[in-house]
């Protein structure tokens, strides 16, 4: 199991990756990192992000059926629901 590693916020913000971590990476001054906030939980990425795209091409093929992207993440909403309520009808 990977053991936690402590890092402090100093002043504006700032974050120091532990050394270790940088050298076996190769992360180096000026590479640039993806953050991810997943509700809390943050996950910093070597790769860009792709969450952006992802989310045209999907915003573009809904729109092409007449869809919006909004309507299917209020419908994943809703069957999140009734799945956490326990519905038998959701797989």
């Amino acid at each position: 199991m990977v053991e936690p590693m402590t890092v402090q916020v100093a002043q504006r913000g700032v974050v120091v990756l532990p050394k270790a971590l940088r050298q076996e990476y190769g992360i180096r001054p000026g590479d640039r990192l993806t953050l991810l906030d997943l509700g809390g939980v943050f996950v910093l990425s070597r790769r860009p992000s792709e969450a952006d795209a992802l989310a045209d091409r999907i915003s573009g093929a809904l729109a092409e059926e007449g869809q919006t992207l909004e309507g299917m993440l209020r419908a994943l909403r809703e069957e999140r629901e009734r799945y956490a309520a326990g519905d038998p009808g959701v797989s």
